[in-house]
């Protein structure tokens, strides 16, 4: 596994980095030297990358997971999402052995989390996190792999992630976008089997968020399963197939992407009606679901099944509407998110976390 090093793995001129930054590179750099310590025996082969069982954890009174299932499968871009303090940040310690669970179980990759035959499979971005900035991007690459006993393909991984031309500036001349591509380039030094990110796009413009997504699509198309950590709902909703939403230290919901968002049913496109108009058509009840609404010059029917819109549209027609287009429309992953919130937690705002 390769992950961000410490002050302890290679000298550092003074005041080069931040506590906290410095706290989470130590971490990382800890789990990737773990991964050379010869060890008698690989864990058996598991048909999931994850699995958690009533898993929970307690800072003294403090809850911060509350018995997790989850059910992660290899090869799929999983998005893990929730509000701040929901306890996502504790579960993917917990998942890369940085942290003990105070009860439940949990298994990476058929073995035990913290393992070292674990380790070595693992790839870990931080959302926080601070390279020696003396170091070439291309020399970071490479201390990483000897951490872990092999010898980086940092050519390969650097044109992977868009640094090609970069790699042998100092990353203290890298922007912060850059540093973040080569962040992502180091969680994937040793072609991990499974790969942790947190917030990996959010210090990218659209063009670097587009490549990521795309990155990840190669990734999960080699076969390796991504864990990724991210409030930027819309690039969640673009590249997982599957997800999970926690929240006050519980999974609310889990499954594929689209099953999770739901169909508001039918959008027709009618523009501005005349006073009175779609409150003549919305006292015909057309559905059992909720009522028809109508906003922005679009009216929305609920519960409207794909057999029945011929006949909806005729009725329209002859109640005087003009219809100009006719699509289903299909809650957005905010949307759905900030709902399954609101439910689970009435107050919220919904908002989510890093």
């Amino acid at each position: 596994m390769s992950n961000p090093p410490s002050a302890t793995a290679t000298q550092a001129p003074a005041g080069s980095a931040g506590s906290a930054a410095a706290s989470a590179s130590a971490a990382s750099a800890a789990i990737a030297a773990s991964a050379v310590v010869p060890e008698a025996a690989a864990p058996a082969t598991s048909a999931a990358a994850i699995i958690c069982s009533d898993l929970r954890k307690n800072y003294r009174d403090t809850v911060a997971l509350a018995g997790v299932d989850l059910r992660v499968e290899r090869g799929a871009v999983f998005g893990f999402l929730g509000p701040n303090g929901a306890g996502k940040s504790t579960l993917v310690k917990i998942l890369t052995g940085l942290v003990h669970p105070s009860g439940g179980q949990g298994e990476v990759l058929g073995g035990k989390p913290g393992s070292r035959a674990v380790h070595r499979r693992l790839g870990y971005l931080p959302e926080q996190f601070r390279f020696p900035q003396w170091l070439t991007g291309r020399e970071l690459l490479s201390l990483h792999g000897r951490l872990m006993g092999i010898e980086a393909e940092a050519a390969r991984l650097l044109d992977l992630v868009g640094l090609g031309v970069a790699g042998d500036r100092k990353i203290g001349e890298y922007s912060k976008g850059m540093q973040q591509r080569l962040g992502l380039a180091q969680a994937l030094v040793g072609d991990p089997e499974l790969v942790f990110l947190d917030e990996p796009t959010s210090a990218l413009d659209p063009i670097g968020r587009r490549d990521v997504r795309d990155i990840l699509t190669h990734l999960r198309d080699r076969g390796m399963t991504v864990f990724l950590n991210s409030h930027l709902l819309t690039e969640v909703e673009r590249v997982c197939d599957r997800l999970a939403v926690i929240d006050k230290g519980s999974v609310i919901a889990q499954g594929a992407t689209e099953d999770l968002l739901q169909s508001p049913g039918l959008s027709v496109r009618v523009g501005e009606l005349p006073q009175g108009s779609f409150e003549d058509f919305a006292a015909r009840s057309w559905s059992e679901v909720a009522p028809p609404t109508y906003a922005d010059g679009v009216i929305t029917l609920p519960g409207v099944a794909a057999d029945e819109v011929p006949a909806v549209v005729h009725r329209m027609v002859e109640a005087g509407l003009p219809v100009y287009e006719v699509t289903f429309a299909r809650q957005s992953l905010e949307e759905a998110f900030v709902q399954l919130i609101r439910e689970h937690h009435p107050g919220s705002d919904g908002r989510a976390g890093a």
